[in-house]
């Protein structure tokens, strides 16, 4: 009876570790991430007080849940050491946009980077320097094969 016990507390723990690789994560976490990819560990407070200057009028006690609710989820790290909660990302960035781009393109292109390029180019337009950045990854990614 222990062993099982025991295989299936570590099965649990292994779970918790990659459970923000499984979530999904709602608008407003993403725009919570954005914020602490970008100016690092971070209080409710000042997350909140950059979410109102960059997006829109948001209530510092949903900022504090949605952030609690994130630490669960294993999207963000939370360290109670000072007398303000600092939090952190649990995940990073590049990885994780990663995923979740994999997982857009599966799920709305069927897989394929090509038909999500074409329908992204043809409903927006580029800037030059941005078809010039696409012409340079073209160009390396044609070279690596």
């Amino acid at each position: 009876m222990f062993v099982r016990n025991f295989s299936y507390l570590s099965a649990m723990k292994k779970d918790k570790n990659d459970k923000a690789k499984k979530v999904e994560p709602t608008r407003s976490e993403l725009e919570i991430l954005q914020v602490v990819w970008k100016y690092g560990p971070s209080t409710v407070r000042q997350v909140n007080d950059l979410l109102n200057e960059q997006k829109r009028a948001v209530q510092y006690t949903s900022t504090l849940k949605l952030m609690q609710i994130m630490a669960e989820k294993g999207i963000l790290k939370r360290d109670e050491t000072n007398m303000k909660h600092v939090y952190s990302a649990a995940v990073e960035e590049k990885k994780y946009k990663s995923l979740l781009l994999e997982r857009f393109v599966d799920s709305m292109y069927e897989g394929s980077a090509a038909s999500l390029m074409m329908q992204l180019l043809g409903n927006k337009t580029a800037t030059k320097e941005e078809l010039d950045q696409i012409r340079s990854l073209l160009d390396k990614l044609d070279k690596g094969s």
